[in-house]
């Protein structure tokens, strides 16, 4: 099967893909796929080229959660501090 299987999907430039691209590019996809119009071999390299795109948003959205539990951890322990110190 072709498609970028290994690292992150690059876009034009060699450069990674953002979310927001990933995300939109998973949109091309499932509309090609809906139309019904793609051939075995193109939906194969589709569904392919949709995982990887999917796994990319997956962790991206899982370190920015992380990074917001993170935050939200920082808040309750300054927000004890100071209720410890009044």
């Amino acid at each position: 099967m072709s498609g970028e299987t290994a690292g992150a999907p690059v876009g034009q430039g060699e450069q990674p893909l953002s979310y927001e691209a990933a995300a939109a590019r998973v949109e091309e996809i499932i509309r090609r796929l809906d139309s019904g119009e793609a051939s075995l071999n193109e939906t194969l390299a589709l569904v392919g080229e949709g995982k990887v795109l999917i796994e990319l948003c997956a962790a991206e959205l899982g370190a920015v959660g992380e990074a917001l539990e993170e935050l939200r951890l920082d808040e309750l322990v300054a927000r004890l501090e100071k209720e410890a110190g009044a």
